[in-house]
């Protein structure tokens, strides 16, 4: 049962039943009625605004609305008492019996107390996560692997047909880094001196058993290979060494993901490709020069001729460049095709987790959804602000370039996994949140 519902049922029968006696109370739009829970618990159990709302509409006076809610509310038997406040809010308290009934349903429903059909078997993708496959997962992801993770289960529990999604990242730039850093790896194992890992590489100690494993597979013939030779046998070696790490930090937290998606394999199938081919087909690109932006640089502007996506049509600030004038693409075309691939899957619903770094790409990729399915898509994205990493009050500095970073898998082992759990939704997600280890 849903409390604040069921009174909201109640409160609009009261609402029709006055109305034939009162002619100004008739034929009302009840739509901005809520009952919910009083701002200061020491008010009561519920609140209502009706007598508020309805002000305009009945032209009635507020408190006069309120006065006769007020009486035919306090004759429910479930209701002890009602306070009129300030200009015409509407507090109730409930009565024990009411609150004793509620506790017995509880306990005869068990697990299954909360759940419902809302979703009624709707599907719907939830992405979140999809940390770069770079090194095992650090504190600063878990706040949406959490959050996300949590979204998805509060759906699934309330009837939704729920895919959680990863995307991984391994089309980069940073994802060469990694492998030349596996490399450097790969010749220590083989006894090599390597000095200092360079400046702009992973120092990482998590890469040593990739070097160790190429080492073992190849001995030194990789020694022997130009760099465009080696690199993709590193590559592919080291991406699956860090996913397997990533799968293995996420367990630890108690979540799994239906699917992980490919950006490579996303290029490699000319998805890209084909959905600037359905954009084009729309009307939806054209070559032209953007006007140089205020403030700081995006990557994607330069002052010559691009493809670029017409995404003020769907209320962006700006269209949006899809490809170079070099022909390679621009971050947000992948984008683009990978929830144009969602779409195609089947999901007209879908819910993107991103970091706090992302909240200004979510107005392109709104749009985005908005032309790729027809209208047919909807996308909502939620924006999980940052955690600071705390021990007794002071600030722990971390850098995953640096190789100075606190492990996810550090984190459960020294407080464990509930615990970390609970503090990443003790907040807000939009909100930042400290989490010190001496205080949870």
């Amino acid at each position: 049962m849903n409390i604040f519902d069921a009174f909201k049922d109640r409160l609009v029968t009261i609402i029709n039943t006055l109305g034939e006696g009162e002619p100004r109370l008739a034929g009302l739009a009840l739509d901005a009625v809520t009952v919910e829970a009083p701002r200061d618990p020491a008010h009561g159990d519920l609140a209502t605004n009706a007598a508020l709302v309805l002000t305009k509409q009945a032209r009635m006076k507020p408190r006069d609305i309120a006065t006769l809610l007020g009486a035919a509310l306090a004759k429910l038997p479930e209701v002890a008492s009602v306070d009129i406040a300030g200009p015409g809010f509407i507090n109730m308290r409930l009565t024990d019996a009411f609150w004793q009934r509620q506790l017995a349903d509880i306990l005869r429903a068990g697990e299954q107390f909360g759940r419902s059909e809302a979703g009624a078997g709707r599907k719907v993708n939830i992405e979140y996560v999809s940390a770069n496959p770079t090194g095992p997962m650090h504190v600063g992801h878990t706040r949406g692997a959490v959050f996300g993770d949590s979204l998805a289960n509060l759906m699934a529990y309330a009837g939704y047909d729920v895919c959680r999604e990863y995307y991984i990242n391994d089309a980069g730039a940073q994802v060469e880094v990694l492998a030349r850093s596996a490399y450097l790896r790969y010749r220590e194992a083989l006894g090599q001196a390597i000095g200092e890992i360079p400046e702009g590489l992973y120092p990482g100690d998590y890469l040593v058993p990739v070097g160790q494993a190429l080492a073992a597979e190849h001995g030194d013939a990789l020694c022997a290979l130009p760099e465009d030779a080696w690199l993709p046998i590193v590559r592919d070696r080291a991406l699956s060494a860090m996913m397997e790490l990533i799968r293995a930090d996420l367990a630890a937290l108690g979540i799994t993901h239906e699917v992980f998606y490919s950006e490579r394999e996303l290029h490699a199938s000319g998805a890209i490709e084909k959905t600037l081919e359905f954009l084009d087909s729309q009307g939806l690109i054209y070559v032209g020069v953007l006007e140089p932006p205020k403030g700081k640089q995006p990557e994607d502007w330069e002052p010559r001729p691009q493809t670029l996506f017409k995404a003020t049509q769907f209320g962006d600030d700006v269209d949006r460049a899809l490809r170079k004038s070099d022909g390679s693409w621009t971050y947000f075309a992948p984008d683009i095709a990978y929830h144009y691939d969602k779409f195609q899957r089947g999901y007209t619903t879908m819910v993107d987790i991103f970091g706090a770094d992302h909240g200004g790409y979510i107005k392109r990729m709104k749009a985005a959804v908005a032309a790729v399915t027809g209208g047919e898509g909807a996308l909502d994205i939620k924006i999980c602000q940052l955690v600071r990493l705390m021990r007794d009050g002071e600030l722990v500095k971390m850098s995953k370039r640096a190789g100075t970073f606190v492990t996810l898998r550090e984190v459960v082992d020294e407080v464990g996994r509930d615990a970390v759990r609970f503090m990443m939704l003790f907040r807000k997600n939009d909100a930042p949140l400290d989490f010190d280890f001496a205080k949870v």
